[in-house]
Order: C-alpha cells, then structure tokens, then sequence
C-alpha cells in the first residue's frame, strides 16, 4: 500500500489542477516551479512525499510546450528523488501525440521519444485524455490509461435530441471516434471528405452521407489552425444542414483559429474542453463553450489510488 494521495501541478494548466482538487477534497502540494534568468527551470517539492501516491498534473500544451515537458520531467525527477511511493504522470494534453509514426526518411517519431522522457523521469503509471493516436500508449512501458472525454462531452449535445442530429467526422481518421458518439445518441453518421496537401493546409471535399436538413455535429480530437474544422463547416453549409456544432476535446486553437472560427458563419458553437487553458481566446471567440474534465480525472486519480477499476469511465 501507498502512503497518502497528493497533487502537485506545474505551470501549464494550474486551474484545472486546483479543480481536480476541489472534486477530490484535498489540497494542492505545494511546489517551487520558477525560471533562472538564463532561462533554465527551477523546480522543488515543497513537502514530504516519501512513500505517498503522488499525481503530477500538467498538460504539455502550447503556447510553452516544450517548457511545460521539461518542468514536467523535472517534477519527476524531484518525486523519484524525494522517495515517492508511486508517481503517476496525468496529461490532459498529450503534446507531439500528431508525430506518432515516420511519415517520411529520416524523421523522428517524437510521440515515442516523448514518452520515453516521461518514463526515464520517474513516471510508472500515466493518465491521459483523448490521445490523438491510441497505439501511443504502446510506446510506454508502464500503464497507460487512456480516458475518453465522451461522457462530459456528450451532456450539453444531448439536449439537441436525436430526430433530426447527424454526427460528422471531419476525416476518414476520426471515424471510430465519430462513430462512438453517433451510438450513443442514437444519431446518423456522415464523414467529410478531407485532402491534406501540406501540414496545417487541409481542403475538403464533399460530404459522405445524408446531411441535408440536420443539425451537423463535427466530432474532433483537437482544433489547431481550424482549417479543416472550418473547411468541413464550409461543406456541411453547401450541402444542406440547418446548422453546425463542433466539439473537440483539446483546444489547441493555433495560429489563425480563432479568426477562423469568428469568421466561419456556418459555425453556431464550438464546445470544448479545459484540457488546455485558453487563456483570453475565451473573449475574443464567443463561440466557444467549455466544459471541465476536472470531475473525470478526479474520479481516476480517486480510482486509481483506491486500487478500483478505472475501466468503468472508459465509456
């Protein structure tokens, strides 16, 4: 047996931590995450963790990607080193997860080089939500719980019914995910034809399925740039839906997104998750919506401390 649960958080996303907290009933571990003036990260466990059951909370999520994996590595190192009884690495965000594979000659599969300095840091147990490619989790060598963000996401879409809803994957990669929401609301299924020319370009198509007079919901891992969420929009527009909603679990929103979803009239809301703070993005797009899944993963940390089954939120 473990020793007491704590959190501790770094700086990548602290509110969705302090969340977490609430949800459990506990309090935050306090801990010294600062920057030297050189620029390398200063980090310190500010209270006795030896045996415990620690869980580090941080996204490794833009705009400070890199810096947010380095201070997680860090956090780590300094659990491992203080004697921790166990230490379970909880990503929300799972950065470089879109580099899973060598798409051309001497490239790098950084999802897997990622995942192997989370490992060598101390990390023996890893929680995440909604990786882009599910085969990461073979890339550790501890256990991985992959989480699905469905049953938060799916609550606001059910007050839409199920006459008249069609649920659209905005690529061939995301049918299975699409498909997963269409069961469980008892919804058609369309998929938007998408060709990709170059990274972040995206054209699409036409539209596969019967979509004319629905209510479209565009089902998505990530928004990024919002290229191909506002191309698919686009489509969906021309072939005859009476409106449009998307919902992503991660809210990258890069680059031009927000501009392109404020500008995208087909687009009604855009429901997201705070996997990913947004920061004054919340302001300038007033069609986003965000619902927490602070409640999700306190309910696995709670079970994976307890030693229940966390299979039960695989939903």
């Amino acid at each position: 047996m473990f020793g007491d649960m704590k959190i501790v958080t770094g700086s990548s996303n602290p509110d969705i931590a302090r969340a977490i907290c609430d949800h459990l009933g506990c309090q935050l571990t306090p801990t010294l995450t600062t920057t030297f003036s050189d620029g390398e990260l200063r980090v310190e466990i500010s209270d006795n963790v030896r045996g415990d059951d620690v869980f580090v909370v941080q996204s490794v999520c833009p705009p400070a990607i890199n810096h947010n994996l380095v201070q997680l590595c860090l956090m780590l190192d300094a659990l491992k080193r203080a004697s921790a009884g166990r230490i379970t690495a909880v990503i929300p965000y799972y950065g470089y997860a879109r580099q899973d594979r060598k798409v051309n000659p001497r490239a790098p599969i950084s999802a897997k080089l990622v995942a192997d300095f989370i490992s060598v840091a101390g990390a023996e147990r890893v929680v995440t939500i909604d990786l882009h490619a599910g085969q990461i989790q073979g890339f550790f060598d501890c256990p991985v719980d992959n989480i699905f963000a469905a049953p938060v996401m799916l609550e606001p879409l059910r007050r839409f019914g199920n006459d008249n809803i069609v649920i659209v994957s905005p690529d061939a990669g995301g049918v299975e995910r699409a498909l997963a929401y269409a069961k469980r609301l008892n919804a058609s299924l369309a998929i938007v034809d998408k060709r990709r020319d170059r990274p972040n370009q995206a054209t699409a198509m036409h539209v596969i399925g019967d979509v004319a007079g629905c209510v479209a919901i565009i089902v998505d891992d990530m928004i990024d740039t919002a290229g191909t969420l506002c191309a698919g929009a686009e489509v969906l527009l021309k072939s005859g839906v009476s409106s449009i909603i998307a919902c992503s679990t991660h809210a990258v929103l890069s680059g031009p997104a927000v501009d392109r979803i404020n500008a995208t009239e087909a687009l009604t809301q855009v429901i997201v998750t705070d996997t990913i703070p947004l920061g004054d993005k919340l302001t300038r797009c007033p069609k986003l919506r965000v619902i927490s899944v602070a409640g999700l993963l306190g309910k696995t940390i709670h079970n994976i401390h307890t030693g229940s089954s966390v299979s039960v939120l695989f939903v």
